[in-house]
């Protein structure tokens, strides 16, 4: 074990990211929708400002953080060795690199030269996905391993007959895709976690590198030099900052060796969210907001929302034990990768047999209502999934 952490599940988290996940759904529904206000919408990379929606996609990075610690320990308590956990980080990661690779080109196929609808190239991904990562509880082993294989061998048959663009390009990273973004800050996070061995001061000081890393890649030497390939993984090293933030919150919160409550524990988190907000602040005039470029200012400002967030969650559920209302949340919160990709789902397979939204859902006031009510529909549709059986696990 590396940390002692409380045992069970914490509602306070579940529901954290079911809440973020609903979000989720909601703005990348709406996204498609003109006449919203300039407040539903991501900020463009020229401008220094953010909005909720530039929320979302850090708050998932954050609560990877709070999850980190809680899975390697879990592990570790099972009798993982040193190289199982490590082969477990690996394939976590490798599983969401190849989701966020493929989900990104399936926004491009060439139907002709792929020989193929891209419609049903999609959703032939997303059975294979459900196939390899689903928590079968079969008592004959060998049923699962094999729906496994039919769906690793799926993957491997998109990917080669996969064309895109004008016909020549093939499957690869154009870029990450959030899970594949995700996938990378996770693997480094895990990486940092290990190596200080979940204290709580080391990881803050990581937290820190990362930044730095990001600003010295941003310095005319290193642009304009031959060391220019650093600066490919300074989006990474931002993003791994949100997630130590997340990890560290975890810790404060729930490290039973800290042994953090009441008034201890709210000045040392309060003390963590104003380091952090005096960072994002001083560092704002050189590096804007934005989380197009995953600048500083953007990674702490986010982190810092999601403390107050997570905070006030914990003190309504996990203290005052107001939590029936989770109940909504908690099939997305246990099974977020299928809640995640099921509204690509239904987009591919809407758009496979040809059938379209009213042209009103797609504009000002019914859109945003529309999303809303897409959103919550496919919290119901998980509960229901979860019920049969279909629960995705990387």
């Amino acid at each position: 074990m590396i940390n002692i952490l409380k045992s069970g599940r914490i509602l306070s988290i579940d529901a954290f990211r079911g809440i973020t996940i609903l979000v989720m759904i909601f703005v990348n529904s709406v996204a498609g929708v003109s006449g919203i206000p300039a407040w539903m919408q991501h900020a463009h990379g020229n401008e220094d400002r953010m909005t909720f929606v530039d929320v979302v996609f850090p708050a998932f990075l954050f609560i990877v953080g709070m999850s980190v610690p809680f899975a390697i320990n879990s592990r570790l308590a099972k009798g993982d060795s040193f190289w199982k956990l490590q082969q477990h980080i690996a394939w976590r990661t490798l599983g969401l690199l190849v989701l966020g690779v493929f989900m990104v080109n399936a926004e491009g196929v060439n139907a002709a030269a792929t020989g193929m609808n891209g419609a049903l190239w999609a959703l032939l991904f997303y059975v294979c996905v459900i196939l390899v990562w689903n928590v079968y509880t079969f008592k004959q082993a060998w049923i699962s391993w094999s729906l496994k294989g039919i769906g690793l061998l799926g993957l491997i048959i998109l990917g080669t007959i996969y064309r895109g663009g004008d016909g020549s390009e093939r499957l690869s990273p154009q870029w990450w895709g959030i899970l594949g973004l995700i996938g990378w800050a996770y693997l480094y996070a895990c990486i940092i976690y290990q190596l200080f061995k979940g204290n709580a001061g080391g990881i803050m000081l990581m937290i820190a590198v990362c930044m730095g890393y990001y600003i010295l890649c941003q310095q005319p030497f290193i642009q304009n030099s031959g060391w220019s390939w650093l600066t490919t993984q300074q989006g990474n090293a931002a993003h791994t900052g949100i997630v130590l933030c997340g990890m560290v919150l975890t810790l404060f919160y729930f490290d039973e060796e800290l042994g953090l409550n009441g008034s201890k524990l709210f000045a040392r988190v309060s003390g963590f969210l104003i380091i952090i907000l005096i960072a994002a602040w001083r560092l704002r005039p050189a590096y804007k907001i934005s989380k197009i470029h995953a600048t500083p200012s953007w990674c702490l400002y986010s982190a810092a929302i999601c403390v107050v967030v997570f905070s006030f969650l914990y003190f309504l559920i996990d203290v005052k034990h107001v939590s029936k209302w989770t109940a909504f949340f908690r099939p997305a919160g246990a099974n977020p990768l299928l809640t995640y990709i099921l509204p690509d789902i239904v987009f591919y397979g809407m758009l496979l047999i040809g059938v379209a939204l009213p042209a009103v859902l797609g504009e000002g006031l019914p859109g945003m209502i529309w999303c809303a009510f897409f959103a919550v529909a496919m919290l119901f549709v998980v509960k229901v999934l979860n019920k049969l059986g279909i629960r995705l696990q990387l």
